[in-house]
């Protein structure tokens, strides 16, 4: 899938085609929930993930998003970026729209962490209302360590 945003803009969902060494250096380096994570870590996400979808300005890697799924029932978003020098353009939002409406068609509940971008997410629908019920979240383990 390629879908042309015009302006030289594109948005592929080409595993392959995701320059992994750019997401990582933006993810790693300046993205505030994933400074200093590992380039193998980057890639295994990239591999793994249900769906990674790249932004694209003249063929140069400009954004990134990704999605964790079991296409039944709850899906992931995360890792969505647009680098600081193409914000303000909507390209975020079509990044997001495309990640959870295009594609495969899941019909499942989209969850997502974000500490600044919720009037992004609001305009596609992700909600910051309490749900029904309590979630509780397992924060991941220091490496090696355990828990008393």
């Amino acid at each position: 899938m390629i879908r042309d945003l015009g302006d030289g803009y594109e948005l592929d969902d080409d595993r392959d085609r995701i320059d992994t060494a750019a997401v990582h250096a933006f993810l790693s380096g300046q993205a505030y929930w994933a400074l200093g994570r590992p380039r193998e870590r980057q890639e295994r996400l990239v591999r793994e993930s249900s769906r990674v979808l790249g932004l694209y300005r003249d063929g140069e890697q400009v954004g990134f998003a990704r999605a964790i799924s079991d296409a039944a029932t709850l899906a992931y978003l995360a890792d969505v970026y647009v680098l600081p020098a193409h914000r303000g353009r909507g390209l975020g939002v079509e990044l997001v729209r495309e990640i959870v409406d295009g594609g495969p068609r899941w019909n499942v509940r989209w969850l997502l962490h974000t500490a600044d971008a919720q009037r992004l997410y609001a305009k596609l629908g992700f909600t910051a209302e309490a749900p029904r019920y309590s979630a509780m979240e397992r924060p991941r383990r220091a490496q090696g360590g355990s828990s008393g």
